[in-house]
């Protein structure tokens, strides 16, 4: 056990003492700090104005033809506690389309009445993808619309109230495992953001270890290596230094995270936060995260190190491990598109296959209420897959290490498993 401690030692405080890992680290806590304070970064610059020149975005200019619709409109706005602010102006169109232009002023509004008392407006500014605020205007001017016909039609407000009163409309399911739609919105933002960790982390740290068993072959190091210590305890000593590099980055990631959304300004319930659930997060689904990332990270670096053996130059690594990049991808492609339908029929079936385990039966976990036995049986499955190929892989990794010269090709691995018989 000595020198496997000195392997995992080795492999761990290398990676981390590494310009990148500490760069990489610093970089994504930093962006969890942004994001969580993002609205409120924005709220600030959007005080201070955006705009060198001094123009306000949130004034807009009106040429009110009918000369009754800017009162309405700002007080459509003003009930809905929009910034807009509606300024009035007799210039002419082409004098204001040069004044967006020179970005003096940043838009204007021409409201005009038909004689069928239908508004028809049009809303100017210098690019075609601005959305915000042309989407408030035409909801603003939709309620004055409707003001208008009503009072052309002699409704009172009560009328109206009842005319366009929503209706109540209820979804149910008959489903065992199916949670209610509000759970399942929830749900759906905080587990899509940790299939995607996982995906980032079991392809990321299973592509490390194959590197670092090719970079070791190729400066020739592995020989003295393997000359004091067997194959297979550096296998195993390898995966696990680097998973738990990987581990303690996952947990700097998360404590980071924690601490920003508990110290930011912003409001967990509302935003971008309303749609990723992290003010209702529950704590199974965090624990089957982590039991599915150290699961799938075992699985693929078990296999990344049999592939990274047959190599004896790094750049051959990524042409040797597409085939297990691509069922990481397929996995990936099953988990977020089942975000819509988690209890699809190929979903399922996919949930128990191994390879796609960690993230499509983690996804049915975290969207739907099974019964314990379900993720326990694919954590199993996933257990006695690892072991195999994990027996299989020190087989391969034992003769691999050993192999030199040009070696691109998964026929190898019979190759390899004949020379560490030797």
């Amino acid at each position: 056990m000595r020198d496997f401690w000195t392997i995992f030692k080795q492999s761990f405080w290398t990676k981390v003492k590494t310009k990148s890992f500490v760069i990489t680290t610093i970089i994504v806590v930093a962006g969890i700090f942004l994001m969580a304070n993002l609205s409120s970064i924005i709220s600030k610059v959007q005080e201070v104005g955006v705009f060198g020149d001094g123009t306000d975005k949130d004034t807009i200019y009106v040429i009110d033809d009918s000369g009754s619709l800017m009162a309405q409109l700002q007080e459509q706005l003003d009930a809905k506690d929009s910034d807009l602010t509606l300024k009035s102006t007799t210039e002419p169109v082409q004098e204001l389309e040069k004044q967006v232009k020179d970005e003096k002023i940043t838009s204007f509004l021409v409201l005009q009445l038909n004689d069928s008392d239908t508004i028809q407006a049009t809303y100017t500014s210098k690019n075609a993808n601005a959305i915000e605020q042309p989407m408030t205007l035409r909801e603003a001017l939709q309620n004055v619309q409707t003001n208008l016909k009503a009072n052309s039609l002699e409704l009172t407000g009560e009328e109206v109230a009842q005319l366009f009163a929503p209706i109540q409309f209820e979804q149910d399911a008959v489903s065992a495992s199916s949670k209610s739609e509000e759970e399942l919105s929830e749900a759906r933002g905080l587990v899509y953001v940790l299939i995607f960790v996982i995906y980032f982390a079991v392809l990321y740290y299973s592509n490390m270890i194959a590197m670092e068993v090719a970079t070791e072959k190729s400066s020739r190091v592995m020989e003295i290596i393997i000359s004091s210590v067997s194959p297979v305890k550096h296998m195993f000593a390898k995966i696990a230094g680097v998973g738990t590099l990987g581990l303690l980055q996952i947990v700097l990631f998360g404590l980071a995270g924690f601490v920003a959304l508990k110290t930011s300004s912003s409001d967990l319930t509302s935003g971008v936060f309303s749609f990723f659930g992290f003010s209702n997060v529950s704590v199974s689904t965090m624990i089957f995260a982590v039991v599915f990332f150290l699961l799938g990270y075992f699985l693929y670096a078990t296999l990344a190190a049999l592939l990274g053996s047959l190599v004896s130059r790094t750049e051959d690594v990524q042409q040797l491990l597409l085939p297990m990049t691509f069922i990481i991808l397929i996995a990936s492609f099953i988990a977020f598109t089942g975000l819509g339908n988690p209890e699809a029929t190929y979903v399922q079936y996919a949930s128990y296959f191994p390879f796609f385990t960690p993230l499509v039966m983690f996804l049915r976990v975290g969207m739907l209420e099974l019964p314990l036995w379900e993720p326990v049986l694919g954590i199993s499955i996933l257990l006695i897959t690892i072991f195999i190929l994990g027996w299989f892989g020190s087989r391969v990794y034992r003769g691999g290490v050993l192999m030199y010269g040009a070696s691109q090709s998964l026929k190898d691995i019979k190759k390899a498993i004949q020379l560490g018989k030797k």
